[in-house]
């Protein structure tokens, strides 16, 4: 055992203003089985990236780092105070999911991460790596273990105190620290997330061991607005909605968000949450840059945060919205230009049959 221990790790944990931190071994979890069973279902949709090498990666995070012993899981709220896109409607403007109303999470997490490992290092000598959402980790099977809290038939991962709104991040080491036990699985015979999925992108494993549930990304907002490239599928643009980037409408419904607290976390003000359509579809690709610096919303790119805007615009059925949309019908961009010939046809053939 190392010169510190669990308790002191995650005390300085708390002491760096992390809401959650727990402990586990860097044993690989149960889940990359199901995590390979999942990609061999081919519900991970076009992201490439979770395939092949980096999909042996996941399996275990002793390929990241060969002295890894023990993992540090830390969870960092980040819920706000409503609306919530499932008690909420405003035809003129679009829903951008909770999670990317503030600061990049990544920045928060990371310098917080970096500034813990300043402090063990401070009491022992180890190695480390510090993972964040973009490396390739299990990291809501390690947090489970760690008890951090279960993993949900959202797919999330829900804390008993605090809910689903919860960011996280790991620190691998080579400290040989004290486990914590996993978190029991709590979501009982609930289906409110299952019930409530625009898209049914919730789907039975069919299995009698792991998770009854898995997310079929193919039919998900949140994979169809931030993930996808191209076109998104056309029996697929009314189910959208409002959404112009994520969606949160499995994690609204859920019962233990219900009591939620909201996070102190000034990087996590919101700063957009539901922008004037009419507006987002006006700014150039500059003014896109400019408007989400150090925002998630920037990962949809330019082109797919526009294609995103314009589908809402035509599930709308606002004919205010026409002469912007016969703007967007005339750029070159393929993509821009499909996106706003459906939703100029969506919002004129009610408008046909009326008269």
């Amino acid at each position: 055992m190392s010169a510190l221990d669990s308790v002191q790790v995650k005390n300085l944990a708390r002491g760096c203003a992390f809401d959650l931190a727990g402990i586990t071994t860097a044993e690989p979890p149960d889940e990359a089985g199901y995590f390979a069973e999942w990609l061999a279902e081919g519900y991970a949709g076009e992201m490439g990236y979770l395939y092949g090498r980096r999909a042996e990666l996941r399996a275990d995070v002793r390929t990241l780092l060969p002295s890894a012993r023990s993992v540090i899981c830390l969870g960092l709220l980040y819920n706000t105070p409503p609306p919530y896109s499932t008690r909420w409607s405003a035809e003129d403007r679009g829903w951008i999911s909770r999670y990317a109303w503030g600061t990049d999470y990544h920045e928060v997490m990371r310098a917080r991460m970096e500034e813990l490992v300043r402090r063990l290092r401070a009491l022992a000598t180890f190695e480390w790596k510090i993972c964040v959402d973009t490396s390739p980790v299990l990291e809501r099977a390690f947090a489970q273990r760690a008890g951090l809290g279960w993993i949900g038939r959202n797919t999330c991962l829900i804390n008993q105190q605090i809910g689903s709104w919860i960011f996280l991040g790991e620190i691998l080491t080579s400290l040989e620290l004290e486990p914590d036990s996993p978190a029991p699985f709590r979501c009982g015979v609930c289906r409110a997330c299952i019930d409530a999925c625009p898209t049914q992108a919730l789907v039975p494993t069919g299995k009698d061991e792991g998770p009854d549930y898995a997310l079929d990304s193919r039919l998900c907002i949140s994979y169809w607005t931030i993930e996808l490239r191209g076109p998104i599928p056309e029996q697929r643009r009314e189910q959208m909605g409002p959404h112009v980037f994520g969606c949160d409408i499995c994690q609204d419904v859920c019962p233990w968000n219900r009591r939620a607290p909201v996070t102190a976390e000034p990087a996590f003000v919101p700063r957009a949450a539901t922008p004037p359509l009419e507006a987002l579809a006006s700014i150039t690709e500059e003014e896109f840059r400019e408007m989400f610096r150090s925002s998630p919303v920037r990962r949809a790119r330019y082109s797919g945060f526009l294609r995103n805007v314009l589908v809402a615009m035509g599930n709308s059925g606002d004919a205010k919205f026409v002469p912007a949309l016969e703007t967007l019908s005339q750029r070159d961009d393929p993509v821009v230009r499909e996106h706003a010939l459906w939703a100029l046809q969506r919002i004129r053939l009610p408008q046909a049959v009326a008269s």
